[in-house]
């Protein structure tokens, strides 16, 4: 193989608190080995409108607080396509960019994989997503401090249903994983959650909220994924209940797009430093079309293919201590 001399970094998808952490952290593990460095606005897309341009250590000086992404994300359309996908290659071969790191979710890494496969360019992979829901890494970018995001949110729901002893059903980010659903409602003492994961009957969920909220509880919150199985998000769900139980005092709450924002904890900046490094330790070391993740806290480095076909499981001993602390 070609020894590398240039990389390219981009971000795609949806951002996440900590992928400017990674970008400085793959920029400067660059430059400590001699590469030069690009940096690609816009991902993809900007790979093909060939908005790139250099990158040194004061480009990402002071950046490993933000959130976002100072390489901005889009959705490509016109990566789906072959035709597109030959014009990203024509820029990175104009500007003699030998191999790409990518941040992102399965979403990113399948463009990836693809792209690699029809031109022989060497790609590595560092997982940024929130859902945490990517195979082959204990945790993503992005994914604690989104968990942090959400608790504090809820904490302080929790002090008006409270007072006015109310049900609230509060919805998270999380249509194909409940990750963040599930670790959210335990941090947070919620008395149920609802995850796609998990196919919660209905009628369990109104049982326990008339065997629990109306007779024990002056208060009840239930976290829900957008992507839950009883009815597609909190609004729907609560609406059954109001239906089912018009004495509750039923509230919903839709976080929404906070999650995303926010300065990244002491733990995402930590996680996104050692990815970024080890991205370029790996293409220095011939790893090609793998993402890179961390396992048991060590560093791993996986197929593209498995990270974006396997499906990571739930823990069902997390699920079921829902059940056993909302007693």
């Amino acid at each position: 193989m070609s020894p590398i001399k240039k990389i390219a970094l981009l971000t795609s998808g949806g951002d996440a608190p900590g992928m400017n952490a990674a970008i400085r952290a793959a920029v400067r593990g660059a430059l400590y080995h001699k590469l030069e460095v690009m940096g690609i606005i816009r991902g993809y897309q900007g790979l093909i409108e060939d908005d790139i341009e250099p990158m040194d250590s004061k480009s990402v000086s002071n950046i490993i607080q933000r959130g976002g992404t100072i390489l901005k994300s889009a959705r490509s359309k016109e990566f789906l396509t072959p035709e597109g996908r030959v014009l990203a290659y024509q820029n990175l071969k104009k500007h003699g960019i030998d191999a790409l790191v990518v941040i992102g979710g399965d979403g990113t890494f399948t463009g990836a994989s693809i792209f690699s496969s029809e031109h022989n360019v060497p790609v590595i992979g560092i997982p940024g997503t929130i859902d945490n829901d990517l195979y082959g890494t204990d945790y993503t970018i992005g994914y604690d401090t989104a968990l942090n995001t959400v608790i504090d949110a809820v904490d302080k729901i929790r002090d008006t249903a409270s007072a006015h002893s109310r049900l609230f059903f509060i919805e998270v980010m999380g249509r194909d994983a409940g990750f963040l659903a599930l670790r959210s409602a335990i941090a947070s003492g919620a008395e149920a959650v609802l995850i796609p994961e998990v196919n919660t009957n209905y009628q369990k969920l109104s049982e326990f909220l008339s065997n629990s909220y109306k007779k024990q509880k002056s208060s009840s919150i239930v976290i829900v994924a957008e992507g839950d199985k009883v009815g597609g998000g909190a609004l729907r769900t609560a609406e059954k209940v109001r239906e089912d139980h018009p004495d509750y005092d039923v509230r919903v709450t839709i976080l929404g797009h906070i999650q995303r924002g926010g300065s990244p904890t002491a733990y995402d900046r930590v996680t996104a430093s050692r990815l970024g490094v080890a991205a370029i330790t790996g293409l220095l070391e011939n790893k090609r079309n793998v993402m890179v993740g961390l396992v048991n806290d060590e560093i791993v480095y996986v197929p593209f293919e498995d990270a974006i076909k396997n499906k990571k499981p739930i823990k069902q001993e997390l699920f079921s201590l829902i059940d056993i602390l909302s007693i």
